[in-house]
């Protein structure tokens, strides 16, 4: 390891780096990285913090720390299109290589905190963030900047260019933790060595929840995703006529839920779900034109705690979007996963819930209107059920920050000590 890089040095103050697709409008990834940025301020608030990110702006201004684009590019004013634009981008990914490197410089420990970063489950390309995370992966190492992969999330990817970038990366950070078994199974199936890597859960359970709330009697949540299928050749071609599938599905058990007599409150978890939420309550009130307004309305919360204040407020939760169903479940909440990436219905399973997860590749309306009745007849035991989980994976995620305060720790070189 280079001398000097990688640990505090004496005189100045250990400083550690947040690296990720943070700020940039997705509720989970951001509520992974207050969950970091909370614990360390508590903890070790002897630590100077430093974010490359692709929402450097939003984050700059809510947490009052040092910031960097993750890509050079989408910083520009005005981006070229067309040839010159390929020009442009092309220049931007050399671009980005070196504003990592300068990042990297001083940093003692870079943390990813939390996000499906070892995924693929839903379309995405080789060179947009996994090749982020791969340049500066391998800058870390030459640098002698440890980097940790804190409570990740990960599948098999097949796609060998994406598959490549994620492995080497993976096997490039010197501390891998994971939300979940599926994750640590996913990666050892790729062929990295995980006999050390620890699993936790998803580091958001570690954060606080609403108290006080009550729900409101007939209130159903409705998680809603801008889904074109999943990260696959198949689904890309017919991505206009899944995401119109999914349209209609949801349109009409919405319509079925306000038809019982039932109220909705429309949840996203990305400010891209919003047009689809939009979409939704505009579909609702064209087929029903007397619909009062405090039967169906929008939720489009940008932050975690929002989110689960709404959430608190509703009986019964469906959604699709991996971090609604973290947060109904969390809350205590029966629910039912419409699960796009097989995250979903692990999470359920290690609920007890596995009955009440279906897939979104072969779901259809009638099998959500019979599992949904099925749960909500049985709603009080289930919720039951899913608080008692919940406790326990408080105390999990709980265990997961300890066990970064121990990498900081040893990392900076520091003296603070961990106050519980």
């Amino acid at each position: 390891m280079t001398a000097g890089v990688g640990r505090a040095r004496r005189g100045r103050r250990p400083t550690v780096g947040l690296f990720g697709q943070l700020g940039s409008g997705n509720v989970g990834n951001d509520a992974s990285m207050r969950t970091v940025v909370d614990h360390l301020r508590s903890h070790h608030p002897g630590v100077d913090l430093r974010v490359m990110t692709t929402g450097h702006h939003e984050v700059a201004d809510r947490y009052r720390v040092r910031t960097s684009p993750l890509h050079v590019v989408d910083a520009l004013p005005d981006r070229p299109h067309g040839a010159a634009g390929a020009v442009v981008r092309l220049w931007g990914k050399v671009a980005d290589v070196v504003a990592t490197v300068v990042w990297l410089i001083g940093l003692d420990v870079v943390i990813v905190p939390g996000m499906g970063v070892l995924e693929a489950s839903i379309p995405m390309w080789a060179w947009q963030f996994p090749f982020a995370l791969f340049t500066m992966c391998l800058a870390a190492r030459l640098l002698g900047v440890e980097v940790a992969m804190v409570g990740v999330g990960a599948q098999t990817v097949t796609q060998r260019p994406l598959r490549f970038l994620l492995v080497r990366s993976a096997r490039t950070a010197r501390y891998r933790s994971y939300r979940d078994e599926l994750s640590r199974r996913a990666m050892h199936d790729m062929g990295v060595d995980t006999a050390d890597d620890p699993v936790f859960c998803d580091m958001v359970f570690a954060l606080p929840t609403p108290v006080g709330v009550v729900p409101t009697p007939g209130l159903v949540g409705l998680g809603v995703m801008d889904y074109h299928g999943r990260n696959a050749a198949t689904d890309r071609r017919r991505e206009a006529e899944i995401h119109a599938s999914y349209l209609m599905m949801m349109t009409r058990f919405a319509l079925r839920l306000i038809d019982s007599g039932r109220s909705i409150r429309l949840f996203v978890g990305d400010l891209v779900d919003i047009g689809v939420a939009e979409h939704l309550l505009h579909e609702l009130r064209a087929a029903r034109p007397g619909l009062a307004e405090y039967r169906a309305a929008l939720v489009a919360a940008e932050e975690f705690d929002t989110l689960m204040t709404a959430m608190a407020q509703v009986e019964v939760v469906v959604a699709t979007r991996y971090h609604n169903v973290v947060s109904a479940l969390k809350l205590g909440k029966p629910t039912l996963s419409l699960g796009y990436a097989p995250k979903n219905a692990e999470m359920m399973e290690s609920f007890g819930q596995g009955r009440y997860a279906l897939p979104l590749a072969g779901a259809d309306f009638e099998q959500l209107c019979d599992r949904f009745d099925e749960l909500d007849a049985d709603r009080v035991a289930v919720a039951r059920r899913v608080e008692e989980g919940s406790a326990g994976y408080r105390t999990r995620a709980q265990e997961q920050l300890a066990d970064l305060s121990r990498l900081v720790q040893r990392r900076t070189g520091s003296r603070e000590q961990v106050r519980t």
